[in-house]
């Protein structure tokens, strides 16, 4: 663990595949960079996982149909019902009628790494 961050193996070994293996270790530079992108993907996971929670108004952990109407209703008013059921049933990635946080945060970063 360093500075409170203890990184996977995957991103330890990502990290030293691109050590220079005349050198003794990682440029500082190098460093700071793995350490900043990881510390706002981590800021932006914070971020969904609030949203998540103000929409879950009963703290069950997940969001139901009413749960998206009452939320789109507040920052959407105007869009139609069908809509609502649409993103819903989209969003509700095993059809049981529920989204999860894992459902809401995967479609907060549908198209995401595309560019």
């Amino acid at each position: 663990m360093l500075f409170g961050y203890k990184p996977s193996k995957i991103e330890a070994d990502s990290v030293m595949s691109s050590v220079n293996p005349n050198t003794s270790g990682i440029l500082l530079e190098e460093f700071l960079n793995v350490i900043r992108k990881k510390r706002e993907a981590q800021l932006y996971r914070n971020e969904i996982r609030h949203i998540f929670t103000a929409f879950d108004r009963h703290y069950r952990g997940y969001l139901t149909l009413e749960d998206f109407q009452k939320a789109f209703k507040q920052v959407a008013p105007k869009l139609p019902e069908r809509i609502i059921l649409e993103v819903f049933r989209e969003v509700d990635q095993d059809s049981d009628g529920h989204v999860s946080f894992k459902d809401f945060e995967y479609a907060t970063n549908y198209g995401q790494n595309e560019a």
